[in-house]
């Protein structure tokens, strides 16, 4: 990480001031610079998966921009409130507290009571919901919400527990939903309907695997958080393309570049240069095999995650791409025709990109331990002695969690790589 940062130069961040004007038509995407983001939900909320998958993406598609990201779940929660206390407590101390410009709200999965449908039960959600969304637009006027349909119960891998099954009542709930998002003009994202195509294909490739993807049929794991955090990126409009590179080895030219800087092209026998991005990729792990089936059984890496170079009039029937003198691959000059995905091969940028990743799980681990053990732990105790040195404490910590995300942030700028195409013989 530390050789990542002292690549940073001051060439590189001018350019990347230039670069950044163009990444993925930024100023399309929902997300604003010093846009302050809340995720409050239930337990789902509180794994710190879609939310820390959301996050870095954010800052590594989008580096020179600055937003803020708290994570507010509590497991156990409904509209009402929950183990955090009731909902006007919740709200006021672990959302408004952060003076949010952004909130997304996820909740449901504990709100229907798994069990079937029940119009009275629906209708203390549905007034909840309802009530929630004006209290924050009343306290907190201008704010963006993103109200997230509730994601499934898994009776796609397993048999419902009832006629119908639960994930059934949920989508009504998601109905809801939707229609209350539409009707106050808000965004609204289907992390229902994603996760449950993303199931029906992944069990037709692999039954038992495929249960892994939400393995107590609540929960997801990594991989079902995975396609759910896609489902959010793409409601706020995230953009496709991390870069995008066209040579034309026959004229020896860079024909197109997209979100990137090429200097010192060079066209002999190899082909070389060296490129400084505006964006890194999205640090999937294709080692965990839930993951790459969810992957795999979804559009992710075709609307999220595209990095392609491509290189034609090529002569050579195969070529060895390195970067940074790492052999990335081997393809043929049609494959390289048609181009490379980067974003899905392991570069210097992918490892950059999950360093990133590290550290936003590292930021949000310590904010939670702030609210949690220290905010919350010794909230009834009312000594001075105890309340003063818990408020420097809080205080302390929330420097500490700076730093980290202060090197989250520097760790997503841009770093030049130098790209090497070699004919194999």
């Amino acid at each position: 990480m530390k050789s990542i940062l002292r690549h940073l130069t001051l060439a590189s961040a001018l350019a990347l001031a230039i670069l950044s004007q163009t990444v993925g038509a930024a100023g399309d995407f929902h997300l604003k610079n010093s846009d302050r983001v809340v995720f409050y939900g239930d337990s789902i909320t509180e794994q710190r998966l879609y939310t820390t998958f959301v996050e870095t993406f954010i800052i590594t598609r989008f580096p020179a921009t600055q937003v803020t990201f708290t994570h507010s779940g509590w497991g156990g929660d409904r509209v009402t409130g929950g183990g955090g206390g009731p909902i006007a407590q919740r709200l006021e101390r672990d959302v408004f507290a952060y003076k949010p410009t952004v909130v997304t709200i996820m909740l449901g999965m504990n709100d229907g009571s798994y069990r079937a449908f029940d119009q009275g039960i629906f209708n203390t959600y549905s007034q909840g919901y309802t009530s929630i969304v004006e209290k924050i637009q009343t306290t907190w006027p201008g704010v963006r919400l993103t109200l997230i349909q509730p994601s499934p119960f898994d009776d796609v891998t397993r048999e419902p527990k009832f006629p119908g099954g639960y994930n059934a009542v949920l989508v009504t709930y998601a109905d809801f939903v939707k229609k209350l998002a539409e009707q106050n003009h808000q965004l609204s994202s289907d992390f229902n309907t994603s996760v449950v195509s993303v199931l029906t294909k992944a069990k037709a490739t692999d039954a038992e695997l495929s249960a892994k993807i939400i393995p107590d049929r609540v929960h997801p794991g990594a991989a079902g958080h995975l396609i759910m955090a896609g489902a959010l990126l793409k409601s706020w409009n995230a953009p496709a393309i991390v870069t995008e590179v066209e040579i034309d080895a026959a004229n020896k030219r860079v024909a197109r570049t997209t979100a990137t800087k090429i200097t010192a092209f060079k066209a002999d026998a190899t082909l070389s240069w060296t490129q400084l991005d505006a964006a890194l990729p999205m640090p999937v792990n294709f080692s965990d095999p839930a993951t790459a089936l969810a992957v795999n059984s979804s559009d992710f890496i075709e609307t999220l995650d595209q990095q392609p170079l491509r290189v034609t009039g090529l002569t050579a029937p195969t070529y060895t791409l390195k970067i940074d003198g790492q052999v990335v691959g081997t393809w043929s000059k049609e494959d390289f025709a048609k181009g490379i995905n980067l974003a899905i091969q392991h570069t210097p940028m992918t490892d950059q990109a999950a360093a990133v990743h590290a550290l936003t799980l590292q930021h949000t681990g310590m904010h939670q331990a702030r609210w949690r053990v220290y905010q919350m732990g010794l909230k009834d105790v009312t000594a001075e002695t105890v309340q003063t040195p818990l408020a420097q404490l809080l205080k302390a910590l929330d420097a500490e969690e700076g730093k980290v995300i202060s090197q989250q942030r520097a760790t997503a700028q841009p770093v030049a790589h130098r790209y090497e195409l070699t004919p194999q013989t």
